[in-house]
């Protein structure tokens, strides 16, 4: 173990490597908890590597301090939750115990282990005392497990640990490499979360992304997946605004270069129809309706923001839905007039175009078969592969 303090900082090359935008626990799709004297162990697949790696646990939400008895990271074996031989014990200002106070996150000392890109990476958390609100993040990708007591010495997953519902506290993992790298984070809602994709498989576009940067080379090679399912622009409801969390996740990353905007939830709850299954899910996102200037004007906000931090910005049509409980003829005339200024405008540096890579051919209205996991909303693994496939990564230079 190392508290990183032998390293002069001007040598230090750090890059957020893998994240998960911090959530509220909710009784939709983020809660884990209340939890006491337990640990957490959670598998995490990180984009670019480097020589050694810190992690960022977060309290954010939490109503009481966060005390953390023990913390182990581990490159992980070809198996969900094992171990291989390289582990370390992770530390917080050189301390093998850390109080989080509420409201807040913390940041390991840096970590030496070696990690090479795409690689799982098991983290483990011994929680002491009671904890009566998780920080968690509501992915439907994570592989975690609850084992009663301090497990952080156990180097495989034991057959009775509980499977975790979502992610909980790891909210980053940072890399130092020996040459710097540049982030790409990508703001998003549950299309950028991955939900339709095989849960646990790293199959979300993102996933997909990284491999394909990873694989071509130079210093653009990590991919940072910010989204949260439900997620809008404006108003809060599943998770803060993307507006009101922009900072915390998407400009406070580390080596960031590039900026994805990929968030089309405003107009598609703005107009669903109030009657059936879509008027239960709508009873929890509050807010007035957006109108198409409104969700022009949200981009611009975030494009400028972004390029005050030296970053180049993306953004991503909104791709179509038809044959969903969140379909409305008005919803669609909306899309498509923001994904026409998105294409013409010459706000940003690139686009990605996923309406053009899912829409079907016959109907442009709707997801080809065969790319959505059967809502018509959300992709399936190869409708989030296609969409990686079909981003040009000369935008990332």
């Amino acid at each position: 173990m190392t508290s990183g303090t032998t390293r002069p900082a001007h040598a230090e090359h750090w890059v957020r490597t893998w994240g998960a935008s911090p959530q509220a626990p909710d009784n939709s799709v983020s809660f884990v908890g209340p939890l006491e004297n337990a640990t957490l162990r959670q598998v995490v697949r990180i984009s670019g590597g480097g020589h050694r790696i810190r992690v960022r646990i977060s309290n954010e939400y939490g109503r009481t301090p966060l005390t953390i008895g023990a913390a182990r990271v581990a490159v992980a074996d070809c198996g969900a939750g094992a171990e291989g031989p390289d582990h370390r014990a992770v530390t917080f200002s050189g301390r093998s115990i850390t109080t989080v106070p509420a409201g807040a996150p913390v940041l390991s000392d840096p970590i030496d282990i070696p990690v090479a890109a795409l690689s799982r990476l098991v983290v483990s958390l011994y929680l002491t005392d009671r904890v009566d609100t998780v920080t968690c993040h509501g992915t439907f990708n994570a592989l975690g497990w609850i084992i009663p007591g301090d497990a952080t010495a156990l180097t495989s997953t034991p057959a009775g640990a509980t499977p975790m519902p979502a992610g909980a506290l790891i909210t980053a993992v940072e890399a130092e490499a020996a040459l710097p790298s540049k982030a790409v984070a990508v703001l998003g809602d549950s299309r950028v979360d991955g939900i339709g994709s095989t849960p646990g498989a790293d199959r979300r576009w993102t996933d997909v992304l990284a491999e394909r940067l990873v694989a071509r080379g130079g210093s653009t090679l990590c991919v940072i997946n910010q989204g949260i399912g439900g997620n809008r622009l404006l108003s809060d409801g599943i998770g803060p605004a993307a507006l009101a969390r922009f900072d915390r996740d998407i400009l406070a990353t580390p080596g960031l270069g590039h900026v994805v905007i990929a968030v089309g939830n405003d107009l598609v709850f703005s107009f669903a129809p109030r009657t059936g299954e879509a008027a239960g899910f709508l009873d929890m996102f509050p807010g007035a309706p957006v109108t198409v200037d409104d969700v022009i004007a949200a981009h611009l906000q975030l494009a400028s923001r972004a390029r005050a931090h030296g970053a180049k910005v993306h953004a991503a049509t909104i791709a179509p839905y038809r044959g969903s409980e969140m379909y409305s003829p008005q919803g669609e005339k909306a899309r498509e007039q923001v994904n026409a200024w998105i294409r013409t405008s010459g706000a940003f540096d690139g686009l990605l175009d996923f309406d053009a890579v899912w829409r079907d051919p016959a109907d442009r209205t709707r997801i080809r078969d065969g790319l959505h996991m059967g809502d018509h909303l959300h992709g399936s693994d190869a409708g989030y592969a296609a969409l990686a496939e079909a981003v040009d990564l000369s935008l990332f230079d």
